[in-house]
């Protein structure tokens, strides 16, 4: 079993969202922790880092993590709007 971590940006992200919301992140979460490479890997700048796209309240969402064999680390959750911008600007090997 992996351990879930989270970034202080996933978490201040995600404290902003609704119950119901929170609720259906959960499960894209779970989703993810069972098969990390359900996400899609990403190059260049972000290589190293996945991008799993999930609906929440019928709004597409991203969830930005990282994983090994031992962890899932969640980087950033949000909107496509700027999402990859915010993300490239966060230190994905923090």
């Amino acid at each position: 079993m992996r351990k879930v971590l989270q970034t202080r940006t996933f978490a201040n992200s995600k404290k902003k969202l609704h119950k119901n919301q929170i609720r259906e992140l959960d499960n894209a979460i779970l989703g993810v922790l069972k098969n990390p490479e359900i996400g899609e890997q990403k190059k260049g700048d972000l290589q190293g880092v996945y991008v799993y796209k999930c609906k929440i309240t019928k709004q597409l969402y991203l969830i930005a993590y990282q994983f090994n064999d031992d962890e899932l680390t969640l980087l950033m959750v949000g909107p496509h709007e700027k999402f990859y911008r915010d993300l490239q600007k966060q230190d994905p090997k923090a």
